[in-house]
């Protein structure tokens, strides 16, 4: 009996690098906490600072610029100094190529750069991708990278092209084109920099720059999934129909904006340091910038440290909202308000399901929508007693210090004129907060959390626990 060939021999099995074993929340959290470090380091070289008239260099410390690496990573806008005077060219756009990847997400930018170089994108890494960019199934992901990136750079150049008709009559060809792109890339990434130590309140009247800069932020906060998906059914109504969630979130974003704008004119009408300076159009024209930017965008066209108190509720609650998910945007997004308030109004009403569009919304989707909601709640009253407990400054209103909480965590960058006068260890929270902001709490959670097993025993329901 001839004997039996010889097994070939068994390759040992390749051990798994770092990144390869961490989960998605994981490695998004970490990559950008790696980016703001990065990010912090660059700006706290000398050579990217800028001058004062008799030609030494601004101070800036290296918590100050981790602060505004963080700001401008997580598309928030905060500063305490002022990026048009204290960092120079080289500053500004190490700080506009962090606004851009850290809008677009670390993650999307390293496949796309596997992309580039033809590299095969694994399984795993398309589920890391799809998970930042709120995709509904991986499959698909390397197609809509590619779709996302033409897309925004396509957005960002015709908004940079149109605002040089306003900032190359004003700087010179050089500079304005410079100032063009920097502005146009801040507000389709929601970030809120701008290079002016007003921000831009000196365009409040301004048409030009106010509706380009609103709607780059409003197409920033749309989300790069709905907008696929209504450019795809524009161009063929037949055979892509607009999903339940491009109807909900555009229908919400309307609403929001309807609402914004009118409360703004309604209760800024006669404020002399806001809106009661300004003609019938500039009232207008202000009071949609403002319901605009208000949710995570972060630019100004007036002066916040003026508003009147109804004003300062509307602008916390549209903040604390935010844009839509897979949007350069932050807070809880659109959608998970939208879920929680119907299903509590359902909860009142005695329905059991939760419709919409003729379609019924799962349990557990509403059950991730509250988790979010609470999460964010918890997260924003801890940070702003935290705040609270660090405030060394007497002056500092309660008001204003939870203005910059919810600015922080929902990466608008919207300030009292406070951020610059708070304490460093004030500072670190903020950092923070727009840190777990960006990421969001819920990914944060997932990222550091024990991975449980399944549960191999159901117990009886009890109904007798009373709520309310």
């Amino acid at each position: 009996m001839p004997a039996a060939p010889p097994s070939p021999p068994t390759e040992p099995l390749r051990r798994k690098s770092f990144l390869a074993r961490l989960s998605p929340p994981q490695l998004i959290a970490l990559s950008f906490a790696v980016a703001i470090l990065i990010g912090g380091t660059l700006l706290s070289l000398p050579v990217t600072h800028g001058l004062n008239p008799d030609g030494t260099l601004r101070p800036v410390n290296f918590l100050q610029a981790l602060f505004t690496a963080t700001s401008a990573l997580c598309v928030t806008g905060l500063n305490v100094i002022d990026p048009s005077k204290d960092f120079n060219r080289l500053g500004q756009v190490i700080i506009m190529l962090l606004i851009q990847v850290g809008g677009l997400g670390i993650i999307t930018f390293g496949t796309s750069f596997a992309l580039v170089m033809r590299r095969r994108v694994a399984y795993s890494e398309r589920i890391r991708v799809a998970q930042q960019v709120s995709a509904l199934n991986a499959g698909d992901v390397t197609r809509l990278i590619r779709n996302i990136f033409l897309y925004t750079f396509a957005i960002e150049l015709v908004g940079a092209a149109v605002l040089a008709f306003k900032f190359v009559p004003m700087h010179g060809w050089s500079m304005g084109l410079f100032y063009a792109v920097f502005h146009s890339i801040s507000a389709f990434n929601n970030a809120g920099f701008a290079l002016y130590s007003d921000n831009l309140m000196g365009f409040v009247t301004d048409p030009l720059v106010s509706l380009v800069i609103g709607f780059l932020i409003i197409l920033g906060g749309t989300g790069f999934l709905v907008q696929m998906n209504v450019v795809a059914h524009l161009l063929h109504p037949r055979r892509y129909r607009l999903m339940v969630h491009s109807k909900l979130v555009l229908t919400m974003m309307l609403a929001l904006l309807l609402i914004g704008m009118l409360a703004y004119l309604i209760f800024e009408w006669n404020n002399p340091q806001t809106l009661g300076k300004l003609g019938l159009g500039g009232k207008l024209l202000a009071s949609f910038f403002q319901s605009v930017t208000t949710r995570t965008a972060g630019f100004n066209t007036i002066d916040y440290g003026a508003i009147t108190y109804p004003t300062i509720f509307v602008t916390l609650l549209l903040m604390f909202i935010g844009a839509n998910p897979g949007s350069t945007g932050g807070g809880i997004k659109t959608s998970t308000f939208y879920v929680m308030i119907a299903s509590a109004f359902n909860m009142v009403r005695g329905r059991r399901d939760n419709t919409l569009f003729e379609r019924r919304i799962d349990t557990e989707t509403t059950l991730r929508a509250m988790t979010v909601g609470l999460l964010s709640m918890g997260l924003v009253l801890g940070m702003f007693l935290l705040l609270l407990i660090f405030n060394k400054n007497g002056e500092t209103k309660f008001v204003q210090l939870a203005f910059e909480a919810v600015s922080a965590f929902a990466t608008v960058g919207l300030s009292m004129n406070l951020t610059p006068s708070l304490h460093p260890d004030q500072h670190v929270i903020l950092i923070l907060l727009m840190y777990l902001g960006r990421i969001g709490p819920l990914t944060f959670a997932v990222a550091f959390s024990r991975p449980g097993g399944k549960d191999l025993v159901r117990y009886p329901a009890e109904r007798d626990i009373l709520i309310g």
